[in-house]
């Protein structure tokens, strides 16, 4: 599926954190590891190039040190991962400022926006737990509407590629009345998810489960998910309430803020 996975850094240890687990998947997957620097003036490239390479040599990975033409960081990103077709970006939400930065005009959503692919994007964090360096489950939530299911053939290829179970999830939420055509309650939610992975186990080859969750989607979706062992989540940035706040109160951004899991996504 994917023969290359590209990630960016900026010189800080937050933009680090996903090095490691990343050249884990590629071991276990074949692909190639390649580190991208993005640096604004050409009299830094030699410095940063060098930093990079110290990074990259561990784990025998590429290390790539670019300017940018326009300064975009965004876009030298899509630039270098349009180049080698079957390219995987995966990136950490922010670096550098160690702040999170709101996903609309960040170089997150910017990355995505311009690929018309899915990226891995994960929160660092100082002291907290490291992304799983082995991915056995993709846990895929779904709330019924076609953007949060647009995902699901990406998805399933993308467990298939890590030999990954596909766990489809949907939430039941009290706080919200059902939508016309929206299965509601728990024999309408079970028999959805339900018939939903049935269809990836068909469809894709893939070994699938499913499970329905209780509560407020932004607080059931990710307090499960950390109890899970080597998981990751797949999902659009937004689905039934059609928001498109990656990180500004939506059920994606609880789950980038809390899960403490990489997140497979893509815009619907």
């Amino acid at each position: 599926m994917y023969q290359r996975i590209l990630v960016p850094v900026d010189g800080s240890r937050f933009s680090e954190q996903l090095i490691g687990p990343a050249a884990e998947v590629a071991r276990a997957t074949g692909a190639r590891l390649a580190l991208l620097r993005v640096v604004d003036h050409p009299d830094e490239q030699a410095t940063a190039q060098r930093e990079l390479q110290a990074l990259a040599t561990p784990f025998q990975a590429d290390a790539l040190c670019v300017t940018t033409t326009n300064g975009s960081v965004a876009t030298a990103i899509g630039d270098e991962a349009r180049r080698v077709p079957q390219t995987l970006v995966a990136m950490c939400s922010h670096g550098r400022s160690g702040t999170l930065q709101a996903v609309f005009g960040s170089v997150a959503l910017q990355v995505l926006g311009s690929l018309g692919e899915p990226l891995v994007v994960f929160r660092p964090r100082a002291g907290g737990p490291r992304a799983a360096s082995r991915i056995e489950q993709i846990v895929l939530p779904l709330d019924g509407s076609a953007v949060s299911e647009a995902i699901i053939p990406q998805a399933a290829a993308f467990a298939k590629w890590l030999s990954a179970k596909v766990v489809v999830v949907s939430v039941l939420d009290p706080a919200l009345k059902p939508e016309p055509g929206v299965p509601a309650g728990d024999v309408q939610e079970s028999s959805y998810v339900r018939s939903i992975a049935r269809d990836i186990g068909d469809r894709h080859g893939v070994a699938v489960s499913w499970e329905v969750l209780r509560g407020d989607p932004k607080e059931a979706i990710p307090t499960w998910v950390r109890g899970l062992e080597h998981a990751m989540l797949a999902m659009t940035t937004h689905g039934r309430s059609g928001l498109r706040s990656l990180m500004a109160g939506s059920v994606m951004a609880q789950c980038l803020r809390d899960a403490d899991v990489p997140i497979y996504t893509r815009l619907p």
